[in-house]
């Protein structure tokens, strides 16, 4: 078993990562606080992994289930209220544990219920995918998306642990696989060359499902991810870097509608764009531009902008962005290949130019 902590004095955790860590007894019961469960998974995950869950913790603990719709478009506080309605019915209270049994979009949610019930509750997370195995499960950003834009709605707030079975990628959709493939080459593109290079020379390992290789990106990526979160846990500085590709992507994300496109495949072309710029600013070679999309490429991900979205759809929806600082549009563009940096652009007309420039492919 590999683990990776999160440094945060009282609120430290570790992430536990490990092939077949949901059929382990005991690390799960030992980050419950209290007798009370409420397992969060979906309609998708349930039937694969929810028994298995239950069957760990029913002698021990009054366990509960909260079963939602699968996907991107129900992450709203609609749907967040049935969370609610969940511990409310079963009359649990502020010594209930909350587990987060699936991808993002549970995780997000169930995150955001814990930190609002009872004025904050504990829970772990459990992410089955790639995705949220190596980002929205770590460092504690929960929330649900409103129509005017991603993750507008939500709390910083940290879970008690994050177990990660490797073995439950062996369920996962190609198609989510490169989402989530589309995260770890961010982390490689903006702090670790080395990492990238690994990338490149493993990626076919990482498609293929190999367990050593999944097992060492999670790695990297967590170890990553909870070392920038330790120096900035809320997102004032350096933290801003992990959402490189992130400016872009979220637009594509809101104008096309929630779940037409994959997060990963938006944070993809986000990225591509954004080396772009980094490009035309003459800190990115043209060289690294071009083994960036690459490796995209060979993660299956898409590197193009969708036809139906000219420029001025993606700055109004980058307009409304949490990063952004007064009138300008934060953005994370590369000073390198494996250096980030924090760029606030006053000049719409640079953005739109990249954008114009970028070939419309995918739809």
């Amino acid at each position: 078993m590999e683990i990776v902590n999160v440094e945060l004095g009282s609120r430290s955790y570790p992430i536990y990562i490990a092939k077949g860590l949901l059929s382990e007894q005991t690390l799960l019961k030992q980050h419950i606080e209290g007798s009370q469960v409420l397992i969060v998974t979906n309609e998708t995950i349930a039937p694969l992994y929810l028994d298995n869950v239950i069957a760990q913790l029913t002698d021990d603990f009054n366990v509960k289930t909260s079963i939602l719709p699968d996907g991107e478009v129900f992450k709203t506080l609609e749907y967040l209220n049935k969370i609610f309605d969940s511990l409310l019915e079963s009359r649990l209270n502020r010594q209930v544990t909350l587990i987060a049994l699936g991808g993002g979009v549970v995780g997000d949610m169930t995150g955001f219920a814990a930190a609002s019930y009872q004025r904050g509750v504990n829970f772990i997370q459990v992410p089955t995918t790639l995705l949220s195995q190596v980002d929205s499960s770590v460092g504690g950003k929960t929330g649900v998306n409103h129509r005017l834009g991603k993750n507008m709605i939500g709390a910083f707030y940290q879970p008690q642990s994050v177990l990660i079975d490797i073995s439950v990628l062996s369920t996962l959709p190609d198609k989510e696989l490169s989402a989530g493939l589309a995260e770890v080459i961010k982390y490689g593109a903006i702090c670790d060359l080395e990492f990238f290079e690994w990338l490149e020379e493993n990626m076919d390992r990482l498609l293929k499902r190999d367990a050593e290789a999944l097992t060492y990106a999670v790695k990297k990526s967590c170890e990553m991810k909870a070392k920038v979160v330790a120096q900035d846990e809320k997102e004032s500085g350096i933290r801003a870097t992990l959402n490189f590709g992130h400016t872009f992507g979220h637009a594509i994300e809101t104008h096309m509608g929630y779940g037409e496109w994959l997060h990963g495949e938006a944070v993809a072309v986000g990225m591509c764009l954004a080396a772009d710029l980094s490009c035309e600013k003459g800190w990115l070679s043209t060289n690294n531009r071009g083994r960036l999309r690459k490796l995209c490429e060979r993660a299956n991900l898409p590197t193009t902008k969708p036809c139906k979205m000219q420029s001025q759809e993606f700055l109004e929806n980058m307009k409304v962005d949490k990063k952004n600082v007064s009138e300008s549009i934060r953005l994370i563009l590369l000073k390198k290949l494996g250096e980030a940096t924090i760029y606030d652009c006053l000049d719409e007309a640079e953005i739109s130019a990249i954008i114009d420039t970028s070939d419309g492919a995918f739809d």
